[in-house]
């Protein structure tokens, strides 16, 4: 089995039925000039969070092949690398942010949240992205201390904490008022992936270095593993809806002319 067939094998089939669906809304968008169903700004969020996994991954994922945290049997990749990554892992990037963005669209079309204003939602964004600092810091520092059996899990929380911090602290009380969403958005995906990498490991497609993991396993699929799939499709899924929400766009435009009021006295008083 290669890496390239496990990517054939479980994600042609939900790719192509999502895929289907933005088909079939093009369709009546374009041909049958009724756009009421397609919504233009929706996929252009969608392509910018592809852009921004590859961008953002690329270093990271580098880095851990080229310590050797985990690793790929070369008889099971192709000959194109690019760094010390193999052109499918490349692929899976854009794949699973296009699975994970796609069923979030789906699920954000069919569930039709209000959005109501949360309760407090300063203290909200305040103790959340505060608790997430928190975790961050102590992720880098047990990475920087050295404990080697952490290695993967600190990298992990290390790189994908980051992100997690923006969402937080700019809209904590959005994705609040749409848990209902984001629950079955990230679950259903997160699970499913799970259900892929646990197939992956266990036929040697890849494999994770002994010495750098916790040891740590749920039916045989790694902690670390778990934690990726959950915290990689969480900030998809979030970032998704925040681009979208009304409410982010018009926090974005408060604080920019907040940004543009501060510069403005800064300039003046000097």
């Amino acid at each position: 089995m290669t890496y390239a067939a496990v990517l054939a094998l479980f994600l042609t089939l939900p790719l192509g039925w999502l895929l289907i669906r933005v088909l079939r809304d093009l369709w009546s968008c374009w041909l049958m000039r009724r756009c009421v169903s397609f919504d233009r700004r929706a996929y252009t969020v969608l392509l910018l969070h592809i852009v921004l996994a590859l961008v953002y991954t690329t270093p990271w994922d580098n880095y851990l092949l080229s310590k050797g945290v985990w690793f790929y049997d070369p008889q099971r990749v192709s000959n194109i690398v690019l760094g010390y990554v193999p052109l499918e892992e490349y692929s899976f990037f854009v794949l699973q942010t296009l699975l994970t963005g796609l069923w979030t669209l789906m699920v954000r079309r069919r569930l039709k949240v209000a959005e109501e204003p949360a309760i407090m939602p300063r203290q909200l964004r305040l103790w959340s992205s505060l608790g997430v600092f928190v975790l961050w810091v102590c992720a880098v520092a047990l990475w920087t201390a050295g404990w080697r059996p952490g290695t993967y899990l600190t990298l992990i929380l290390g790189w994908a904490l980051i992100p997690v911090l923006i969402q937080t602290a700019f809209g904590a009380d959005i994705l609040w008022v749409q848990r209902r969403l984001l629950a079955v958005a990230i679950s259903v995906p997160t699970v499913y992936l799970w259900l892929m990498d646990w197939f992956a490991i266990s036929h040697g497609v890849w494999q994770l270095d002994p010495l750098q993991t916790t040891g740590l396993a749920l039916g045989g699929l790694p902690l670390e593993e778990m934690l990726f799939f959950l915290l990689t499709n969480w900030i998809i899924a979030c970032g998704i809806v925040l681009m979208l929400s009304d409410t982010s766009y018009a926090r974005a435009q408060a604080l920019r002319r907040s940004g543009r009021i501060r510069w403005w006295q800064f300039r003046s008083s000097h």
